[in-house]
């Protein structure tokens, strides 16, 4: 699709306003943590959610439902209160390759964030670490990745949790930090994160087959991997259209690639 500068801007704008709506949300894995109004509950609820978000949507979204079923439909409450015989219950869960052991890790792991490390924002956005400086993507989810296996943890369950470094998309953590730190007016993302360390203008685009795919007919990415650095690659071409929130244009090619079939 040849397009100039200013016609891909607009035609991304347009794209943008369509599916960054309100009326997207129940479809979409966003639903889950959108049940909550208590911050930890949701930021729990869509670190949950993002973590099985591969599939099909409505599996992913039963799924997402069930594991809030198991932590009483209060996830925050349940981890600060959970004793290990109440992981047990995990016992029988399964979201195609995340099995009980990787969700009964998952629940110690974020019970050990909550009561020694601060919550998830702050595992994430590590204020020590950063001296007040600009963090960038890559190094909040290595601060979260080194506090999430700071514990003993079954080797297989590392997978579950990507890691730039290793030149991996990310995509489920790229998409969980927008919903936690972007914010605007149509209250799809939650923008309840709001660390001036780390804001919407160090996010990185989410990075799957759909957006991959219509990224590249727009002739906004070029490298035929999706990998790290073709996150980086769409991610700094989308900022020459929104330098502050250049992940806006997630809901553009997300809602292109799969609603359009673009």
């Amino acid at each position: 699709m040849q397009l100039t500068k200013e016609e891909l801007k607009e035609f991304l704008e347009e794209k943008y306003d369509t599916y960054n709506r309100i009326g997207f949300i129940e479809s979409d894995p966003i639903s889950i943590p959108h049940q909550f109004t208590k911050k930890e509950d949701i930021e729990i609820a869509a670190f949950l959610a993002a973590t099985i978000a591969w599939g099909q949507r409505v599996t992913i979204i039963n799924n997402a439902n069930k594991l809030m079923g198991l932590m009483d439909n209060s996830p925050h409450e349940f981890l600060i209160n959970a004793k290990p015989k109440d992981f047990a219950r995990f016992d029988k869960f399964v979201h195609r390759t995340f099995n009980k052991e990787d969700a009964v890790f998952f629940m110690k792991s974020l019970q050990n964030i909550y009561k020694k490390h601060g919550g998830l924002e702050k595992a994430f956005i590590n204020v020590a670490s950063g001296k007040g400086k600009l963090m960038d993507c890559e190094q909040a989810i290595s601060n979260f990745r080194t506090i999430f296996f700071s514990i003993p943890h079954p080797s297989r369950t590392t997978k579950h949790v990507s890691n730039p470094s290793e030149n991996s998309s990310s995509k489920r953590l790229c998409m969980y930090l927008r919903w936690m730190v972007r914010k605007d007016n149509r209250k799809v993302d939650f923008g309840i994160w709001n660390n001036k360390q780390f804001d919407s203008s160090m996010l990185m685009c989410p990075l799957d087959v759909h957006s991959g795919n219509v990224a590249r007919k727009l002739g906004l990415l070029y490298r035929t991997q999706n990998d790290w650095k073709a996150v980086t690659e769409l991610t700094n071409n989308l900022k020459q259209f929104d330098a502050k929130d250049p992940v806006k244009y997630d809901f553009a090619l997300f809602g292109l690639g799969v609603f359009e079939k673009f």
